[in-house]
């Protein structure tokens, strides 16, 4: 259960920013807005065309006790803006927020408290909410919870077995604006692989639980994730299948000598199957909700090359069949059409597990 704090945590706030500049001055007020921590805010601009550097300087000129304002004289990309970010810390904890979303009222106190309670919790995460917009933000009191929130109770995982949770489900439960890390841990990790730029987050996330506990600050949101064009929402089931690559590239982490994991092959493999599960289990959906059967060739190849072994499985022999009676001109089976019925209220069940518990 939640403990008070001797004293206020002191934590830095990092803010990327291309293009959002819009959204820096709502975003900022979310980190000094807080209570019962110690925040301050660098803004870090990577060479935006749209003023966004002006706007940053303008926040850190008002706060300067504050905020400080890192502007990219050129284009370096989002992971060297996040380690440029990062390597001027000097707080005890430390979270990476993207521009465009909202630290929840509260949140950065519930996280620290717990770190500061565990002295071995490196990495704090909790329910991020999203959220839909038409760009203007400028009432924090649009935000509020779409349920009734339940009491703050935290949860706390050995590290590795929060690995194995995520390997087992090969997923990666964290979106992101909602995760505070101890800064020791990210100084232990080290800065996002420039090599991942579609799934560094559950690459670090991985690395940081190889060495330090996980906690979970459970209730209400801890943050709000803007849902939006550019999110990498899986629209097509081709960039579903790039996902998983993605998601795989930084499973392989797992194997780096540096996580000093002695069952490192075994938890990849786990992960492996993990994905090529989820990759023949959508292919299976989409064709009991009546797409073609050409449509989910990207995930059957997906499958085989993540896993060999899973083209041999039942479910991949069930897929066939479903492959081949679309391919005759058959609509989905009514025995079909109840069984995607009753998977989606399954997700609705684990939805609300994971945003409960946090995995699932």
């Amino acid at each position: 259960m939640p403990r008070p704090a001797a004293a206020p945590g002191e934590i830095t706030v990092v803010i990327p920013c291309y293009n959002y500049g819009h959204y820096l001055p709502h975003a900022v007020e979310s980190v000094l807005s807080q209570h019962d921590v110690d925040a301050r805010v660098i803004i870090v601009d990577d060479a935006s065309p749209d003023g966004s550097a002006t706007v940053a300087q303008a926040l850190a000129d008002r706060y300067p006790e504050r905020v400080r304002a890192l502007l990219h004289t050129r284009n370096l990309g989002h992971i060297a803006t996040y380690n440029d970010g990062l390597a001027l810390v000097d707080t005890e904890f430390v979270t990476l927020v993207s521009a465009d979303d909202v630290i929840a009222d509260g949140a950065l106190g519930r996280a620290t408290r717990l770190m500061q309670a565990h002295p071995q919790v490196g990495l704090v995460y909790g329910h991020a909410a999203s959220f839909e917009d038409d760009g203007d933000r400028s009432h924090a009191d649009e935000f509020s919870p779409p349920h009734r929130p339940l009491p703050e109770t935290w949860s706390i995982w050995h590290g590795h077995e929060w690995i194995e949770w995520s390997v087992r489900r090969g997923r990666n439960f964290i979106l992101s604006p909602e995760a505070v890390l101890r800064t020791d841990a990210m100084h232990h990790a080290g800065g996002y692989d420039p090599a991942l730029p579609h799934s560094g987050d559950l690459h670090y996330w991985l690395r940081v639980a190889a060495h330090w506990d996980v906690g979970r600050v459970n209730g209400s949101p801890q943050a709000w994730y803007r849902v939006h064009g550019g999110n990498m929402h899986l629209t097509t089931f081709a960039t579903m299948a790039v996902d998983l690559r993605h998601r795989l590239a930084a499973f392989n982490a797992l194997t780096d000598p540096d996580l000093d994991l002695e069952d490192a092959d075994e938890l990849l493999e786990r992960a492996r199957r993990a994905l090529a599960r989820e990759a023949l289990l959508i292919a299976a959906r989409s064709l009991d909700a009546g797409d073609p059967a050409e449509a989910v060739a990207p995930l059957r190849q997906v499958a085989a090359e993540i896993s060999a072994a899973s083209a041999q499985s039942r479910r991949a022999r069930l897929l066939g069949r479903r492959i081949a009676r679309q391919s005759r001109g058959m609509p989905p089976a009514t025995a079909q059409r109840a069984l995607e019925h009753g998977r989606r209220q399954l997700d609705r069940v684990r939805w609300r597990i994971w945003e409960t518990a946090g995995i699932s």
